[in-house]
């Protein structure tokens, strides 16, 4: 276990003026506290903090990052209140530890709903102080190294959010170093099997890769030093296998054709010019890989990293990867913000504390605001953390507006998106846009360079459309925002008009009905603040306008009035609803909404849920609740009216008898048999085959469509992996969409 002085140390070596007598009054108050408790491995739970505060202590940070690190699970995890954390260390560390206290556990709220909202308490504590994340960062990656403890489900559940939230926000601070080590380790849980095929095709080719970068290193220090290109030194190294795994599955390719599999990296004194004169040199010593070149330097990505990227094919033919940067870049490029910041020593700013700033202060403050500046427009806890996946997805397309300000976007970024990265009234008013003069679709994908017009009215709105293209969180925040404030405007004239005309017909008068105070009064018994709510509730049908009434007037007046209708007509209404329900089959009751019984429940075409899927139901006019998978692609754009959403199950009693039509593509390679191969794999399954259809694609590669019957996502699963195993199957994927 390290030992406190250790740290103390290490502080003291970097910050000559820090309060060292503080990090030992929290160590002794964390032993304290935490006396008793152990962790899940059963060493004692001090272990952890310890840690932290030594990880944070080798990023350099201050006493105050470091002492919060021994302290940043006190409040949470003891009986200790935020203020005694006050009293005795000041409200700059009580500021750091409250970021980073998780929220009480809340019944009402799902797990996901929970974790939603802490990363959220986080990030928006982050906008004032950084110091927040790197703490929360440092303890993520010693709760990694220490994964092995728990239990296996526990273990691939923090390894993805790991994965999805944590090593993103490393990358968006520029925290190089510690991002992959975070990928890594999460890599190791999640896919184990996966991990240790790499690690070993990795081991069996080590010796050959040191023995390569050996000779290569050589060779660069020779023809710098021949060049008179001076440099501080030459580093090797093999790509890390996160990276390397992303890049087999999604390129589809073998380990000897991944470029940059092994590396080197120049370091340069801290003046460019020998950056670009190191990079010609390679050039010229080695044939560079035409379109492999990036400058990172000329244009920095907005985590502030700068670097020359180049891929050149060896001597022996085998190509790699040169990375050249100067001292100071490749210092920022590992440690990023945590490098990048430092405190002006005497400076007390807002909240009694030291104020950060920067080198480059207006491009750190800018980077690090624009990640959170959402967050409080994202009211809903899914769509915040869909919002915060997509806004920390790397930034690689780099467009121009036509004055020459550079835009930074995600790759695959539209037109739209270029559109509300400059303001959000520029997106609103979007009609068209120029790419390089040339009028384009607005689903035009941007590429590196483009110069992009955008055209705008005011008259124009956004369109329910654009949510299936664009990319960008901000983006799909405003215009799911003006989705849902259009549907709810439509909702609640649809509901004025339902209960007009429910009114009318038991003889009130829906004008002095709006007037009657009583019926103000109504609004709030539902839980509305205003009679609008009220009328968007009933025209989203969540209330029965009838039922509106009643509570209103009286259920025995309405009954009363009721009682006259035609009974022939009553009845006829009747078997008009058993016949359309006769006639769509409520799903063999295999569906039931919570809450609601006797409701028309219908599945969707676009995506065929079947028994094990996740599923979520849609409120619609007049057709009942559609369920849809959560895999959906539709799911995305039916989120912006999300009162229309309603839980719906599968339900426990109904037998799993129901043969559910699904449609495979199989991606095979192109010989005869396959279609046979893969027929026989399904019937050994004995799963019924309604339709199987071969073709040939474009890239040769045989595209198999077979249509089977299966009874729940287990039996889906049995049947994709008896396929996978056929000889010559390359891919096998459930298509959106079912068959008749």
């Amino acid at each position: 276990m390290i030992r406190i002085e250790e740290i103390v140390q290490k502080v003291g070596r970097h910050h000559p003026q820090a309060d060292l007598d503080m990090l030992r009054r929290a160590y002794f108050f964390s032993a304290r506290e935490h006396k008793g408790q152990t962790r899940a491995s059963g060493e004692p739970y001090l272990v952890h903090p310890l840690e932290v505060a030594n990880i944070l202590a080798d990023m350099r940070l201050d006493e105050i990052s470091v002492a919060t690190g021994l302290l940043h699970d006190v409040v949470e995890d003891t009986l200790v209140e935020l203020s005694v954390i006050k009293q005795y260390f000041g409200e700059e560390v009580a500021h750091l530890v409250d970021g980073l206290t998780k929220i009480a556990q809340i019944s009402s709220l799902s797990r996901e709903e929970q974790q939603a909202e802490n990363v959220r308490k986080m990030l928006l504590a982050m906008i004032d102080d950084v110091r927040v994340v790197l703490v929360k960062l440092a303890d993520r990656l010693h709760n990694m190294r220490t994964l092995g403890a728990l239990k296996p489900e526990k273990r691939q559940r923090i390894a993805q959010e790991t994965l999805d939230i944590f090593a993103p926000i490393a990358h968006r601070l520029g925290m190089g170093k510690l991002r992959g080590e975070l990928e890594d380790l999460a890599f190791q849980n999640l896919y184990p099997e996966d991990y240790r095929y790499l690690s070993a095709q990795l081991e069996a080719r080590r010796a050959e890769h040191e023995k390569f970068l050996e000779r290569t290193t050589k060779r660069i220090e020779d023809a710098l030093r021949d060049a008179e290109v001076p440099f501080v030194r030459i580093e090797g190294r093999v790509k890390r296998l996160y990276s390397i795994w992303k890049k087999l599955k999604k390129q589809r390719i073998e380990l000897d054709q991944v470029y940059d599999l092994v590396a080197v990296r120049i370091i340069t004194p801290d003046e460019v010019r020998h950056c670009y004169a190191a990079l010609g040199v390679m050039h010229n010593t080695w044939r560079p890989v035409p379109g492999r070149i990036k400058d990172w330097i000329a244009t920095p990505r907005d985590n502030l990293y700068r670097s020359l990227h180049t891929s050149v094919i060896g001597s022996e033919g085998q190509p790699f990867e040169v990375q050249i940067r100067t001292e100071d870049m490749h210092h920022v490029a590992e440690e990023g913000v945590a490098a990048h910041w430092k405190y002006k020593e005497g400076k007390i700013g807002k909240h009694g504390k030291r104020e950060m700033v920067a080198d480059d202060e207006d491009a750190a403050f800018q980077s690090l605001r624009s990640l959170v500046e959402w967050t409080q427009e994202v009211k809903d806890s899914r769509d915040f953390i869909e919002s915060l996946k997509l806004d920390l997805y790397p930034k690689d397309v780099y467009a121009f507006t036509p004055m020459g300000k550079v835009i930074q976007l995600p790759r695959g970024a539209t037109p739209i998106d270029f559109a509300y990265a400059i303001h959000s009234e520029v997106g609103d008013t979007c009609t068209g846009a120029r790419i390089n003069t040339r009028i384009v679709p607005l689903r035009s994908v941007l590429q590196n360079g483009d110069v992009v017009e955008i055209l705008t009215s005011a008259n124009s709105r956004p369109s329910r459309d654009w949510l299936n293209f664009i990319v960008t969180s901000r983006a799909r925040t405003r215009v799911r925002h003006w989705v849902a404030e259009q549907q709810r405007a439509e909702s609640v004239e649809i509901g004025r008009k339902l209960l007009d005309k429910e009114a009318v017909r038991f003889g009130l008068s829906a004008r002095k009905l709006y007037k009657d105070e009583d019926f103000k009064k109504l609004s709030g018994e539902y839980g509305f603040g205003r009679i609008d709510d009220l009328l968007a509730a009933i025209g989203y049908g969540k209330l029965v306008p009838r039922n509106v009434l009643a509570k209103h007037v009286g259920a025995e007046k309405l009954a009363e009035i009721e009682a006259r209708k035609e009974s022939r007509l009553r009845s006829g209404v009747r078997e008009g609803v058993q016949a359309v329900k006769k006639f769509i089959r409520l799903g063999d009751d295999a569906i039931s909404v919570r809450g609601i019984d006797d409701v028309l429940i219908v599945r969707g075409r676009c995506c065929n849920p079947i028994r094990g899927d996740e599923i979520i139901g849609y409120i619609t006019r007049g057709k009942g609740v559609v369920v849809h998978a959560r895999r959906c692609k539709n799911v995305d754009s039916l989120m912006a009216n999300r009162e229309r959403i309603v839980e719906v199950e599968w339900a426990s009693h109904a037998a799993d008898t129901t043969a559910y039509a699904v449609k495979l593509l199989a991606v095979t390679e192109n010989r005869t048999g396959m279609l046979a191969g893969i027929t026989s794999a399904i019937s050994d399954t004995k799963t019924g085959i309604r339709d199987a259809r071969a073709s040939i694609s474009a890239n040769d590669k045989g595209h198999i469509e077979v249509t089977v019957e299966v009874f729940d996502l287990k039996h889906l699963d049995k049947i994709i992996r008896s396929v996978r195993g056929v000889s010559g199957v390359l891919d096998v994927e459930r298509m959106n969409g079912g068959a008749d």
